[in-house]
C-alpha cells in the first residue's frame, strides 16, 4: 500500500489530492480561481501565479486533514511539470520541492497531459488498467490547451495520432462565449446556452474533415483545427448584428450550431481512428469532457464492441487526485526524480506511459 500527495498548478485551480494505491481517492481539494480571471475574460499567468501562491499551503493542510493524515505517512509527493503556463507550474513545482527536501520524501514529476487520461481510471481500481480487453486504447483529451488523439498499447508504448495545429476544443467554446458576451469560463456557459436552441439552425465549417470539397492531405487525417470555425462564428454574428441587436432565440441558435459544430469534428476524428486503430476502449477526458452532448454523443456513435470510458466529471477538470494517480505507478515502477527538474510549458513527445503493468 502506498500514499500519494498529488499537487496540481498548471493553471487556475490550485488542487491537492491524497491517494492510495492509484486508484483510490482519500482527499481532493480544488482550490479555484475562477472569480479573479473572470474580469479579465480569461485566465492571466502572473495573476495565477500570485493567487497559487497565496493558496498553496491551505490546499495542502486541508488534503492532509481530510485524509487524516499527516506528511509522515505520505510515501512520496507528485506534481504537475507541465505542460501549461509556466509562472503557475513553477509555484507548484517549487513548493512541492521544499515539501519533499524538509520532509524526505520521494518527488515525482507527472505530465498533467497524461494525468487527465488517467483521470477516466480514478476509483475503479487497478483491473481494468491490467486487462488485455482495455488495449490498445484511444485517448480522446480535450481541454482549453489540448486537443488530442493517442493511442496507447498494452506494454505501455504510446503515439499521439492527432493533435489541434491552432486553437485547441476548449479555447474555442472559451473565445467564442467571450465574442457573445456570455461571460467565463465559456465552456459551461456555452453548454446551457446551447440548451434552449436548435443546432441545425446555422451551418459551421467542420474544418479537416473533408468536407469542403478539397481533398484532406494524409497528415491532417486525425488533426483538428478550430480557428476556422471561431472566425466564420465572428462574421455569422457581425450579420445577424448589421439589423441591431439579434434575438434571443438567435443567439440560442448560434451557441447550439456552433456548440454542434466542435462537438461533431471531435465525434468524427476519434471514431475514424478507433476504427483505423482496432482500439478496444475509448475514453473521453479533460475539462471539455465534462459536455453533455460531447458525452452523449460518443455514448450514440461508439462502435459495437469498444468500451468507451467517460472520466468523471469531477476528475475532467484540473484536479490533484489524477496527478496523485499517475505518481503511485511511477513510485511503484521505481521512477523517482531529481529536485532539480524543470518545469515544461508544451507538451513533449510522449511514447511511454507509467501506469500500465
Amino acid at each position: 500500500m502506498a500514499l500519494i500527495l498529488g499537487i496540481e498548478t498548471s493553471c487556475d485551480e490550485t488542487a491537492a489530492a491524497v491517494v492510495r494505491d492509484g486508484v483510490e481517492v482519500i482527499s481532493n481539494v480544488v482550490a479555484s480561481q475562477i472569480a479573479q480571471h473572470a474580469v479579465h475574460g480569461g485566465v492571466v499567468p502572473e495573476l495565477a501565479a500570485r493567487e497559487h501562491l497565496k493558496a498553496m499551503n491551505p490546499v495542502v493542510c486541508s488534503a492532509l486533514r481530510e485524509a487524516n493524515v499527516t506528511m509522515r505517512d505520505i510515501d512520496a509527493v507528485a506534481v504537475t511539470r507541465g505542460p501549461g503556463l509556466m509562472p503557475a507550474l513553477l509555484v507548484g513545482l517549487n513548493f512541492t520541492k521544499g515539501l519533499a527536501a524538509a520532509n524526505d520524501k520521494p518527488l515525482i514529476g507527472v505530465n498533467h497531459f497524461l494525468g487527465h487520461i488517467y483521470g477516466a481510471f480514478l476509483e475503479e481500481g487497478n483491473k481494468a488498467l491490467n486487462s488485455a480487453d482495455t488495449w490498445p486504447m484511444l485517448a480522446l483529451v480535450v481541454s482549453g490547451g489540448h486537443t488530442s488523439l493517442m493511442v496507447i498499447n498494452a506494454d505501455g508504448t504510446a503515439k499521439q495520432v492527432g493533435m489541434t495545429i491552432d486553437d485547441a476544443a476548449g479555447e474555442a467554446l472559451d473565445k467564442a462565449a467571450k465574442l457573445l458576451g456570455l461571460g467565463y469560463p465559456g465552456g459551461p456557459i456555452m453548454e446551457k446556452t446551447a440548451r434552449n436552441g436548435d443546432d441545425t439552425k446555422y451551418k459551421f465549417p467542420r474544418p479537416l474533415c473533408g468536407a469542403s470539397g478539397k481533398p484532406l492531405a494524409p497528415e491532417h487525417k486525425f488533426n483538428f483545427s478550430f480557428s476556422g470555425v471561431k472566425t466564420a462564428l465572428l462574421y455569422h454574428w457581425r450579420k445577424l448584428s448589421e439589423n441591431g441587436e439579434p434575438t434571443e432565440q438567435q443567439l440560442y441558435d448560434t451557441v447550439a450550431s456552433y456548440q454542434e459544430a466542435v462537438v461533431d469534428v471531435l465525434c468524427r476524428k476519434t471514431m475514424s481512428a478507433a476504427q483505423e486503430f482496432k482500439v478496444k476502449t475509448i475514453v473521453l477526458c479533460g475539462g471539455v469532457a465534462c459536455n453533455g452532448v460531447l458525452r452523449e454523443r460518443l455514448e450514440l456513435k461508439c462502435p459495437v464492441g469498444v468500451t468507451l470510458r467517460l472520466a468523471q466529471r469531477k476528475y475532467c477538470t484540473d484536479n490533484a487526485a489524477m496527478i496523485g494517480g499517475v505518481g503511485y505507478h511511477s513510485f511503484k515502477n521505481g521512477q523517482i526524480d531529481d529536485l532539480d527538474i524543470d518545469a515544461f510549458a508544451r507538451l513533449p513527445v510522449i511514447s511511454q506511459v507509467p501506469f500500465i503493468g
